[in-house]
């Protein structure tokens, strides 16, 4: 990005740790680098997962991944490992991880306006004891990505309070989003590609391929 062309852009440290000021201590010392009790406990709740991962060159991506509660395994107090599902087939979140080896996870758990946020180091495996009893959408996963945790603690609150995220009340109607399927059938653009048939294609996807 050019950040030139961008008004009142910082690229200073210090210019930004001057908007805010310095955080308190206690704010700082929040990491720890290991999972402890209270983190396995909320990664055994946790159906949801954010997973960001940087290759090589800088390119960033973030995928959701979700499973029954607790289906990311901690395999002990530095480790854990995260089924891999088939997906579009285009592994872009595996190709940063292999090329890169750096990701960022959020966990999630419905309705607790904390989460849990974990950086570190990560491989993609297809050890038959480490796949042993992981699954997605009910079928055994053939491969999983392993997260040496360098640093977790648990995230404030206030973006859940901000957005009202677990409030039903704020949440829009669905009309008042375009289909799925239409955003992808426009976003694709290729010809004779309709909406009915994006439609049909996301459905038995949904289906069959979990």
């Amino acid at each position: 990005m050019d950040t030139q062309a961008i008004p009142g852009a910082i690229t200073d440290v210090a210019e930004l740790e001057a908007v805010y000021g310095p955080p308190v201590e206690a704010v700082q010392q929040k990491a720890i680098d290991h999972l402890d009790g209270h983190c396995r406990r909320i990664i055994a709740l946790s159906p949801f997962v954010a997973l960001a991962a940087a290759d090589r060159d800088g390119l960033t991506d973030v995928s959701p991944r979700g499973g029954p509660p607790g289906f990311v395994r901690v395999l002990d107090e530095r480790r854990l490992v995260i089924p891999d599902a088939t997906g579009n087939r285009t592994c872009d979140i595996l190709h940063r991880v292999v090329t890169g080896g750096r990701v960022g996870l959020l966990f999630v758990v419905p309705g607790i306006a904390e989460t849990l946020r974990i950086r570190g180091s990560a491989c993609v495996t297809r050890d038959p004891g480490l796949l042993e009893g992981l699954e997605t959408g009910g079928k055994p996963a053939r491969l999983a990505i392993v997260v040496e945790v360098e640093a977790a603690f648990l995230h404030c609150a206030k973006a859940f309070i901000r957005s009202s995220l677990w409030e039903p009340s704020t949440w829009p109607d669905r009309d008042a989003m375009p289909k799925p399927a239409q955003i992808w059938a426009d976003h694709i653009a290729l010809d004779g590609l309709d909406v009915d048939a994006v439609d049909a294609f996301v459905a038995a996807d949904y289906r069959d391929e979990l």
